[in-house]
């Protein structure tokens, strides 16, 4: 059984030697999906760097399903040497790049597209969803079970925290830790890394709304 599962995982993973490889918009020179993948659909919008690793059960797609033009440009973009860990989902229907050299923990969960509410009669997963693209940077460290949201964008060298729920614009050489996340170190030069200064940006933004204030109306004393 041992000899059959390591036969199959060799014959079953994706790499620029075989056949699966033609449906990539790219599959550079020793990328590696692991056997067994995960949902894979749009490969001809996906670009995927050279060495890039993805583990097991990874799922990456393009578009809301197969079979659908996305037209001229690809939609995800994942760099060289990169590592994805297993588990791990990119959903991409706009624009998602992942720079050179970007590590992820197993089960991160990647998307440019969220669900909206505008329409409180109308239940939210039939409601047309909103696209905004998603960057990280090069260099960078994706935590365990990190979410990156759409609208996110993640400068060099920076990393997310395990668990941490990341939307927003973010700086390079920073740590981001938290739900919502926001900026918990930064580095600078000749000072090394510490926490941010008051006048440092801590967060991105959530579309959040304001809770509506309560209004008690007039105290009457307990008798």
């Amino acid at each position: 059984m041992h000899r059959a599962w390591s036969f199959a995982r060799t014959a079953g993973a994706i790499t620029p030697r075989s056949p699966a490889r033609y449906r990539f918009r790219r599959l550079g020179d020793g990328a590696c999906l692991s056997f067994p993948q995960g949902a894979i659909f749009g490969e001809a919008w996906i670009e995927i760097g050279e060495h890039t690793l993805v583990g097991e059960r990874v799922s990456i797609s393009a578009g809301m399903g197969p079979g659908v033009d996305l037209g001229p440009d690809s939609l995800v973009r994942i760099g060289a040497r990169c590592s994805i860990g297993r588990g791990s989902h990119i959903v991409g229907h706009h624009s998602i790049d992942i720079g050179d050299d970007v590590f992820t923990g197993p089960y991160v969960y990647i998307t440019d597209q969220n669900h909206v509410y505008d329409d409180p009669d109308t239940p939210i997963g039939r409601q047309w969803p909103r696209n905004n693209p998603v960057a990280i940077g090069a260099g960078s460290w994706i935590g365990t079970g990190a979410i990156i949201l759409p609208g996110t964008r993640i400068g060099r060298q920076s990393v997310v925290a395990g668990g941490a729920v990341v939307r927003g614009e973010f700086p390079d050489h920073c740590v981001i830790a938290g739900v919502p996340a926001r900026v918990v170190r930064r580095y600078s030069p000749g000072s090394g890394w510490h926490p941010p200064t008051l006048d440092t940006p801590l967060t991105g933004h959530l579309d959040v709304p304001t809770p509506p204030t309560l209004n008690p109306g007039p105290l009457t004393p307990t008798p």
